[in-house]
């Protein structure tokens, strides 16, 4: 006797808990029929099995225009994704300090760029670039499209990421995880052990010792092409600079008189809750912290899909193309669906883990590696590594373009055009001019001529992915989707956007206001037409 389950049962049997029924079949299948493919000792364990009573197979109402089994594909998502994370309220003096420290310029060795210069909130918690503009930009103020060096060439080598939902990462933080946790222990942002960094890297870094986005912050400021700049009264070393930084924003040491005005210390006792000097309360670590503790208060989860699946799927707010989407993206390849879950899932929509999928590479890429961008090996030293890249979050993905390392792709449709045939999508890229045809790079001198490697080494990523799906490695696999699925995918992306990103009343309240800033330096942000953001 041989009984097979099928995959979507065995997920309505964890809808309805029907935990007892379980065991049994399991044994059922495990017989083997007394033929091949059983194990052998197995079968004979068990002598003539008395047969069960027919099982009924419970069902799931269907919802919209699905059918029984893809309503339960959809709301077994739910114990995956549904983990909520505790966040300090955005109206917190610790989070109002670290909003004033993410977008203060002081916090730039030349003191033109901010952290919210690239990651602004009314920029989807990016800057809607390709290639990042950080010193050296023609407007200092100018976030966006339109930010441009004097020279229009890029010097950032990778897309700046969403700085949305920051404390849902457990494992590592940039491209390349550069800031990674030991442990990786789910829902503690890298608290619960120790972190590396591309510092100390393989070791902990004794100064990254609250969490992964407080060790994030502690970055930016000392890379010459972000916000260091060239200057060179700041120190040399990592620690130097963060420590001038922190007198200077202090008032104290090296910083006295640095900035006028400077009303930055009660701010610091207010958030603190210490009555303290600055010497003592305004250090590198506890500046990280509150910006650390401003991005984690971003917390923009509350989408459709999540109301979907918080309600069993009794709010449904999904148009029926989204749902036929969402079965999409949960479904397997080898099951005629797009796969998509083998890489996104969890809170996230993100394993955290790192993959090769062959996105088009511009620019000058990473100084180490020669013009090319070897990814995730550019922290661990090890080849087998190369061009694997940290898996995106898709939360609020349409409001966080462009995509990939290299921000190459401007629309979701690019993007899901690349995985229903890698190849053919980075030939389209290339053909039409490749970051030439992007709009950031528009009117650029001779740009055809200025980085003639990137598609031969974005071909060699996808030689690697192919070698990869070869061997039986990659996750990414080949996918047959029509036209009209790609459009039910895409509709489906779109309804993992939080509303309050789509209301500026709503996500203004983490932009400061231009009244009472603690120095001179506050980034006003405007867009290329002038608007301030």
């Amino acid at each position: 006797m041989s009984l097979k389950l099928s995959f979507l049962q065995v997920l309505i049997f964890k809808r309805v808990n029907l935990i007892a029924f379980v065991m049994p079949l399991m044994f059922l299948v495990g017989c083997g029929g007394g033929g091949g493919g059983g194990d052998g000792a197995s079968s004979k364990s068990i002598n003539n099995p008395t047969p069960s009573s027919p099982v009924t197979i419970p069902t799931v109402a269907p919802i919209g225009g699905l059918t029984s089994e893809e309503t339960a594909l959809l709301l077994s998502q739910a114990d995956d994704q549904l983990r909520s994370v505790t966040v300090k309220q955005v109206d917190d003096p610790l989070v109002q300090l670290g909003m004033r420290l993410f977008f203060s310029k002081s916090l730039g060795g030349t003191k033109e760029v901010a952290c919210a210069t690239c990651h602004h909130p009314a920029v989807g918690g990016g800057d809607a670039l390709p290639l990042s503009v950080g010193v050296g930009a023609v407007n200092q103020d100018l976030v966006g499209l339109g930010r441009k060096t004097p020279s229009g060439l890029p010097k950032v080598p990778r897309n700046a990421q969403t700085v949305f939902n920051m404390a849902l990462w457990d494992k590592g933080l940039f491209w390349d995880s550069r800031v990674e946790s030991i442990g990786k222990e789910v829902g503690a942002n890298g608290s619960k052990s120790g972190i590396l960094t591309f510092e100390s890297f393989p070791s902990a870094d004794p100064n990254a010792i609250d969490n992964l986005t407080a060790a994030q912050a502690l970055a930016p400021v000392v890379g010459v092409d972000e916000m260091k700049g060239d200057i060179t009264t700041l120190g040399t070393t990592p620690i130097e600079i963060r420590r001038h930084l922190a007198e200077r924003i202090g008032n104290y040491g090296t910083g006295v008189d640095d900035l006028t005005p400077n009303r930055w210390l009660p701010l610091f006792q207010a958030a603190y809750k210490l009555q303290k000097p600055a010497s003592t309360l305004i250090t590198p670590r506890s500046i990280a912290f509150a910006i650390g503790e401003y991005q984690r208060s971003m917390n923009f989860v509350n989408n459709p899909w999540r109301e979907f699946l918080q309600s069993n799927g009794s709010v449904n707010k999904l148009s029926n193309d989204q749902l036929k989407g969402a079965v999409l993206f949960f479904q397997d390849a080898d099951q005629g669906g797009a796969g998509c879950v083998a890489c996104h899932n969890g809170p996230l929509l993100s394993d955290e883990n790192h993959h090769v999928v062959g996105y088009p590479s511009i620019g000058p890429g990473p100084a180490t590696d020669g013009g090319d961008d070897f990814g995730r090996e550019d922290v661990t030293r090890d080849s087998q590594d190369r061009y694997a890249f940290r898996t995106a979050s898709l939360l609020n993905i349409e409001l966080t373009q462009p995509y990939g390392h290299a921000g190459a792709y401007a629309t979701l449709e690019e993007v899901i055009d690349h995985y229903r045939n890698p190849a053919q999508a980075v030939d389209s890229f290339f053909d039409k001019g490749g970051l030439c045809h992007l709009q950031a790079f528009a009117g650029l001198a001779n740009c055809s001529t200025l980085y003639p490697n990137n598609r031969s080494n974005t071909e060699k990523a996808l030689q690697k992915l192919q070698t990869l799906r070869t061997v039986g490695v990659s996750v990414f696999k080949p996918i047959a989707l029509s036209s009209a699925q790609s459009r039910q995918l895409l509709a489906f992306l779109r309804a993992l956007t939080d509303p309050c990103l789509l209301d500026s009343a709503c996500f203004g309240k983490w932009i400061p206001s231009a009244s009472n800033a603690p120095d001179s330096n506050q980034l006003n942000a405007v867009d290329r037409n002038g608007k301030t953001l």
